[in-house]
This record gives C-alpha cells, structure tokens and sequence, in this order.
C-alpha cells in the first residue's frame, strides 16, 4: 500500500516524529523516540484560521492539535462534511497528529445540559452528544473526547451530587458503544472543586468508568484539575496508570508552564515510569503575551524538563 505524502506525515508525526516548519521529516537525535509526544489546544491560537492555528503548532514544537469544537462553529453537530474533510485534511497536510475534542458542550450556548433532571433537556444533550461523537470521528482517527463541560454536568434543578453522577453515568453508557464503533474514546474529566461538584477526584472519575465497564470510556490526567487532590499527583498517576489515556498540562491557575510554582517533574517522571505513550497537551486559560509565545516557550520548557529527569 502506497501512502500519500499527507498521509505519511500525519503517520510519522502520530508516532512523535519532529515535522519541520516546511512539512519535511526533521533529523532526530539518539533518544528522541522516547520523548512525550507534545500536543496543544487549538484555541490558544485565539484568532487565527484553522489552518494558520495547526500550522503554528507544528512551528512551535508541537506533533499533535486538540481541537476545542466552538471554534469551528457554534453549532459543531452542523459543520457539513465538506468542511470536517476540510478540517482533516488541514491536519494531515501540516504533519499534525489527531488527538480529538475538548470543551464538548460549550455550544450551542445555554442549550446543553447532561445530568439535569429535566428529562428533555437531557436526553437532548446527548443526542447532541452523539453528534459529537461522529464529528469527532470524521476529524480523524482514534480521537478522543474529554469530557469535562463542568458547567453543563454540574448538579442543577435540585439535583444531588449523587443523583447527578447516576446520570451521567447512564447517559455515558448509553453512548459508549457508538462511541467503539466510531473509533472515538471518550474521557470523562476530574474537575477542580471550584469547577464542578461532579467527579471532582480522580477517585470518583475512576470508579464510575469501572461502574460503565466499556473500553470507549476511559480517563485522563489534568495537572490544573488535579489542585485538591490529596494523594499526591505522582502517586495519582501510578495508581490509575491502566485507564489514563491523555494528560493535559497547565499550572494550577491556568496559565502555561512555568508561570507558576507547580513542579511538572513530579507528574513527568512518573509518566516516564508507566511507560506512558499518549500525547501530552498543553491546555492554557490565559493567553498573554500571545498564544504562539506561549506556545512556544511552553513546548521549550517541558523539554528542558524532560531531559533533565534521570531515566
């Protein structure tokens, strides 16, 4: 089988090989193989095409793009085939690794919620969900969904924590197996206290993907999310090693790598010591001096840490 030359680079860059500016394969150095696979959210491009966005990933050191579905249309479910082939073939031609979707159900604005006890609401939500699943699909392969959204499953009408949890748990259920058929993993999200009361410990998140028992329903790592966690984050990441598919990177106040006293060692080392080979991307809530500095002095930093750890 013969691949196209886009088809190629997506491979390599998939595989965490360095891409060059221009789209060539770059030289690599004894041991890079073994480097984290760097990933950014397409948003911190604020303002930039979808193209422009992906291009500066890969100029600032970056292998794969996370793609936050409002910032290509505020009614994601309805961006026509055309432009999600557009979307992926942008992403190919650019040497760029899929990694999936995140801030899931931010849009349409006002209109989703997943674990109210309005039953139209609801099931609403996720029909749209499982639109989503199919845009994710249709993005590129083996794309996964973190499912954080705090806003739209926090507890709502009255509801109790554990009345809100039941629901998302059904409702995760109930999506799952198109979810496999797709080829899409769904991760739902621990989020901070003061983000979410829903799944607010890595504990909670982990119990309820083992209560769902589908292998399209997984979880992640976030460094932000994980700021109340009282088992320290190394030991969080070993404990859960089996079902975490995806890290995300920012300091505890959401700004990029670096800004803040976190200690990205912790979590780096103990990545390196599961043998973790999923992407590892950065996720930043303020964009100051410029979403392309903060990409790369980002990608700078964490490469400077990780070959500073002794393994």
């Amino acid at each position: 089988m013969r691949l196209h030359r886009r088809e190629l680079l997506a491979l390599l860059a998939s595989a965490g090989c360095a891409i060059e500016p221009g789209g060539e394969p770059a030289e690599t150095q004894a041991g890079e193989d073994d480097r984290f696979r760097l990933a950014i959210c397409n948003e911190t491009f604020q303002g930039w095409e979808f193209a422009e966005g992906c291009r500066g990933a890969v100029e600032t050191g970056y292998t794969g793009i996370e793609i936050a579905p409002f910032t290509l249309s505020q009614d994601p479910a309805s961006i026509p085939a055309s432009r999600r082939r557009e979307c992926r073939d942008v992403i190919a031609s650019e040497g760029l690794g899929y990694v999936g979707l995140h801030s899931l159900l931010t849009v349409p604005a006002g209109e989703l919620h997943i674990t109210t006890p309005d039953d139209a609401v609801r099931n609403h939500s996720w029909d749209y969900f499982r639109h989503l699943i199919d845009l994710c699909a249709d993005l590129g392969d083996g794309g996964m969904m973190i499912l954080g959204s705090g806003r739209q499953r926090r507890t709502a009408g009255g509801s109790t924590v554990e009345d809100a949890t039941r629901r998302l748990r059904d409702g995760l259920a109930s999506v799952a197996a198109h979810a496999h058929d797709r080829g899409v993993s769904i991760l739902p999200e621990t989020l901070a206290p003061h983000l979410c009361d829903v799944l607010t410990s890595m504990e909670q998140t982990v119990s309820l993907v083992r209560e769902i028992g589908h292998p399209a329903v997984q979880t992640l790592f976030d460094t932000h999310n994980a700021v109340a966690e009282t088992v320290p984050h190394d030991e969080l990441i070993k404990q859960y090693a089996d079902l975490i598919q995806h890290v995300q990177i920012n300091e505890m106040d959401g700004r990029h790598p670096g800004t803040g006293s976190y200690d990205f060692s912790v979590p780096l080392r103990a990545l390196k010591e599961i043998g973790y080979q999923g992407w590892l991307s950065l996720e930043v809530f303020k964009f100051e001096p410029s979403g392309e500095e903060i990409a790369r002095v980002s990608s700078q930093y964490l490469r400077d840490i990780e070959a500073a750890l002794d393994i």
